[in-house]
């Protein structure tokens, strides 16, 4: 329920929809700053401390103002909370970031 649009007719989809309104998302769009070398890239995986996949990274860069490579990813809810350590997998190495506030500074 990423638009968090309210329904105001029926459709076919809708009793699952509400379902999934009242649980709650499963995942949410966090930035994250990596604190080991690396860059961040589209549709890389995002893990936990023990390697198991959490979510995946939608944008990443190096940003030249900040000074630091930045990015954004879908993670697991549990992930999001800001100063959270994840772990970006980079060419079989798993990088270490931190979920951190947007908009970056």
């Amino acid at each position: 329920m990423p638009a968090n649009l309210p329904f105001t007719k029926d459709f076919t989809a809708r009793p699952i929809l509400e379902a999934q309104k009242s649980a709650g998302p499963s995942r949410k769009l966090v930035g994250f700053e990596m604190i080991d070398k690396g860059i961040a890239r589209h549709d890389y995986e995002i893990c936990d401390k023990d390697g198991n996949p959490i979510g995946k990274v939608t944008s990443g860069t190096q940003a030249p103002s900040l000074g630091k490579a930045i990015g954004l990813g879908y993670v697991q809810t549990a992930f999001t909370v800001i100063d959270t350590e994840i772990f970006i997998k980079v060419r079989n190495s798993l990088l270490k970031a931190k979920v951190v506030k947007v908009p970056f500074a």
